[in-house]
């Protein structure tokens, strides 16, 4: 399953928030790929997650494949709609 969400944190994924999305990713037994402008990223992978600057406003799809599908999207769209 997958699903469009436009990024509301003011810092985007940057550093800390980049952090925190992977540790909650990774709670998950689902494999979840973000994807923005084309390139696929594993959630999970702090490195990936960074090398592709996702800021405040950006377009992203979240892709999930597993039992718990519903719950990730809910709980990593929360995550990122969390406007501080």
């Amino acid at each position: 399953m997958e699903k469009k969400i436009i990024v509301g944190l003011k810092a985007g994924l940057q550093a800390r928030k980049a952090s925190q999305f992977v540790q909650l990713a990774s709670t998950f037994d689902s494999e979840i790929k973000v994807i923005k402008d084309g390139k696929i990223i594993e959630a999970k992978s702090i490195m990936g997650i960074m090398s592709i600057g996702i800021r405040e406003g950006d377009e992203i799809n979240l892709s999930v494949q597993g039992e718990d599908g519903q719950e990730v999207l809910m709980t990593l769209e929360n995550f990122l709609l969390n406007v501080e």
